[in-house]
């Protein structure tokens, strides 16, 4: 964002060497001179000069060449837009992957808690006769596995505060406290409208961008155009010496024998003017097609997790039936190990569709300009 902003600060700089200020040239000086020598006396020679000179716009270089400037000057200033989305972007998703990897740790720490039990019940009915050393080794080795799986998730939810931290330029650990402490994953209501056509053209900033851009380089052409014509300048100098004179008048000037690298610059112009419409005409059909996706996506996700919630609820039903019917001696240790499995995934796939609906949220936000 500071860069872009940088940017703007390049861009009204542009603009003011537009209009009057391009037209208008001339300078003031004055000069001493003391001179002798030997035998010589001292003399001093002073003089002053003031010299100016403008530009008659008979052709509109000049005028198109402002307008150049303020449409690159719009367009710096929605550059700033652009960033500020992408900054919104990056700090929201963060803070979505943050809380999934928490969730994602919690889930898991509650299965290593379930097998640890499922351990334990496993270690009595071998003491009993009711259990092989095999099934020991089995219950074991599916805790291993399970507990392997939580520093990922840690992983991921420091690398995400990490990631905020350096966002909003501060220190990991003013934030880290905070972000532990633990909060739901984000669920968005409702689903924003997407608007019309016509506000979207208004509201994304990298279209309006390509806009600008698009009429910055036409006015370009149009600079390059005048410059295939002749140009007047009006001139006068007035100089106070030993003697006073002044001289004025006008001068025209025709570009006659650098013609040919004037209409080849005025060609290149056009052909620039032509991909810029090019990137304007493709971003808007960006912008269309990021809003579509991300509608599109968005409504699948919430359909997937109305399916995964109701996965969840069976799979954790089945699941307590499991380890009844196991205590009874009614069921292998190889199945109940599987429903523990297949219910840690089925919960865990159920907080990475509430993340996804959470995240195609935010890109439609990003896609409508809304931020």
């Amino acid at each position: 964002m500071r860069t872009a902003l940088s940017r703007i600060e390049q861009a009204e700089a542009g603009v003011r060497q537009t209009g009057l200020n391009a037209q208008l040239d001339g300078s003031l000086s004055a000069s001493l001179t003391r001179s002798g020598g030997e035998g010589l006396p001292t003399t001093e020679d002073r003089s002053s000069a003031l010299s100016g000179s403008v530009v008659i716009d008979l052709f509109g270089g000049i005028r198109r060449g402002r307008e150049q400037a303020l449409a690159e000057l719009e367009a710096a200033g929605f550059s700033v837009g652009d960033a500020r989305l992408a900054f919104l972007s990056s700090i929201v998703g963060n803070y979505i992957s943050a809380r999934f990897n928490q969730q994602a740790a919690e889930l898991t720490r509650r299965s290593i808690k379930t097998r640890e039990e499922t351990l334990d019940l496993v270690k009595f009915q071998v003491n009993e006769g009711a259990a092989s050393q095999l099934d020991l080794a089995r219950a074991d080795a599916d805790l291993q596995a399970t507990t392997a799986e939580l520093p990922n998730f840690i992983a991921g939810f420091n690398a995400a505060v990490f990631a905020i931290a350096t966002l909003i330029d501060v220190r990991a650990q003013s934030i880290f406290a905070d972000m532990q402490r633990g909060a739901p994953l984000p669920w968005p209501g409702r689903t924003p409208s997407t608007g019309t056509p016509a506000n979207l053209l208004r509201n994304v900033p990298s279209i309006r961008t390509a806009e600008r851009s698009f009429a910055a380089a036409v006015a370009s052409a149009g600079v390059a155009e005048a410059e295939l014509y002749p140009s007047l300048t009006l001139s006068g100098n007035v100089s106070v010496g030993d003697t006073e004179s002044w001289s004025f008048g006008p001068l025209l000037s025709f570009p006659v024998l650098s013609h040919g690298l004037r209409r080849a610059t005025r060609d290149q112009a056009i052909a620039a003017a032509k991909e810029a419409e090019l990137l304007w005409r493709s971003a808007v059909l960006t912008a269309v097609e990021s809003v579509e996706a991300a509608s599109s996506n968005l409504a699948q996700s919430r359909r997937r997790v109305q399916l995964l919630r109701g996965s969840v609820a069976a799979q954790e039903t089945t699941l307590n039936l499991s380890r009844s019917v196991f205590t009874d001696g009614d069921l292998d240790l190889i199945d109940l190990l599987e429903t523990e499995r297949s219910t840690l995934d089925s919960q865990v796939q159920l907080a990475q569709a509430v993340q996804d609906v959470a995240i195609s949220w935010v890109e439609l936000q990003i896609a409508t300009g809304r931020g």
